[in-house]
């Protein structure tokens, strides 16, 4: 199993985008500390600010959301359909959907400005 933390402003609104938009379910909620999210193999941390991930480092840095590059995947079969529900919900894209050698995939953030590539694998 593969576990991601992302570091958010606020759980519950992680967890309602999360659960809501990309099938995750809740496994544990500390809220507003930490929620632990799970889907298929991966389990996700989201770690508010009340959260021990969130203690400032030792030169005084404060963990902060996102908004770079890195980022995990989740394969979708009809990965239309998951973008047009994300849109619907006022979710941000970076790019339109691609469609290359492996299959199509689009990139998108959650409300923190964390990043998230989803895809649709070819057959």
């Amino acid at each position: 199993m593969v576990r991601v933390r992302y570091i958010v402003d606020d759980v519950d609104k992680a967890v309602e985008f999360y659960v809501s938009n990309l099938g995750f379910v809740v496994e544990k909620n500390f809220a507003p500390a930490i929620a632990i999210l799970v889907r298929k193999d991966l389990t996700l941390l989201v770690s508010g600010p009340k959260a021990s991930a969130s203690l400032p480092m030792l030169d005084g840095t404060v963990p902060s959301p996102g908004g770079g590059w890195n980022r995990f995947l989740l394969d979708f079969d009809d990965l239309e359909a998951v973008v047009s529900k994300l849109k619907a919900n006022g979710a941000k894209f970076r790019n339109d959907i691609l469609d290359g050698v492996g299959g199509k995939q689009i990139i998108c953030e959650d409300p923190f400005g964390n990043v998230i590539e989803l895809t649709q694998p070819r057959s």
